[in-house]
Parts: structure tokens; C-alpha cells; sequence
């Protein structure tokens, strides 16, 4: 009973993330951008969604399980793999890399694996997939501010 009490909770804790509005850089053109603090900040949520993953594992184990306390870590995991997300494509997808510039490919497509890696992060307590975008990450800077071009 207590299972089937907490998946119902579960599930209705993340429904209700969908319905949450995460805040982006805006799309007009106002020239105001600083893609070093952006890189920061999706460094910031690999380290939230890492502590959030640690901790659903140890409570899951825990006797009695804090059913409250798990949910909350779950929603914040959901929350900063969504506003990572965000700013992989509103930041850098859609105003950032312009198609017609240097390693246009290989900045799209390392932000495509760091979306599909965050995407695992909201799927599953594995922190593997944190890793995979830390490295990610490490590469896409790379590319990014290490050539001309962007």
C-alpha cells in the first residue's frame, strides 16, 4: 500500500513540474549575453542534479523512508535538468551558434548529447549521465571559446 501511496505521489509531484514556467534569456535582440556565466550555471545544475541523485539514493534505503523528503529531491533533480535544458536550447541553440560558423556541427551536436544526457538525469538516479555532461560540457567550452567563429 505504502508503494502504491508513494508512486501516486510521485507521479502527481512531477506532473506538476510540467506546468512550471522556467525563465529564459529573452529573444529579442538586446545584444546582452554572457556565455561564460551560462556555462557556470549549467555546471551549477550538474552539481544540484548530482546532490539531488545522492540523496534520493540514500533516502530510498532509508527505514522508515521520508516519502516528503524524497519527493522534494526528485522535483529538484526534474527541476535543474529542465532548467539545463533550458539553457542549452534557448541560450546557445537558438541565439548563440549561428549556423553558418566554424565547428557548427560539433557545437550542435555535443549540446544535443548534453540535452539527451539531462534528459537521463530526470529518467533515472544513475550518475553516470552526470558525468557524461560534465565532460560534455568541458568539450563544448572548448569549442566554443577556444575558436572563432561562434
Amino acid at each position: 500500500m505504502k508503494r502504491i501511496w508513494f508512486q501516486v505521489l510521485l507521479f502527481s509531484s512531477i506532473m506538476g513540474l510540467t506546468a512550471v514556467s522556467v525563465l529564459a534569456h529573452c529573444e529579442i535582440p538586446c545584444g546582452i549575453y554572457d556565455d561564460q556565466m551560462r556555462i557556470a550555471m549549467i555546471s551549477e545544475h550538474i552539481t544540484t542534479i548530482e546532490k539531488s541523485i545522492k540523496e534520493i539514493v540514500k533516502l530510498e534505503t532509508a527505514k522508515p523512508v521520508n516519502y516528503n523528503q524524497l519527493v522534494r529531491w526528485v522535483m529538484n533533480k526534474e527541476d535543474h535538468a529542465s532548467q539545463l535544458q533550458e539553457i542549452v536550447t534557448q541560450y546557445f541553440m537558438t541565439q548563440r551558434i549561428k549556423p553558418d560558423t566554424q565547428n557548427y556541427n560539433r557545437k550542435l551536436t555535443l549540446l544535443h548529447k548534453m540535452l539527451i544526457q539531462a534528459m537521463k538525469c530526470k529518467q533515472t538516479t544513475d550518475l553516470t549521465h552526470t558525468t557524461a555532461i560534465r565532460v560534455l560540457l568541458k568539450e563544448f567550452g572548448g569549442f566554443y571559446f577556444g575558436k572563432k567563429g561562434n
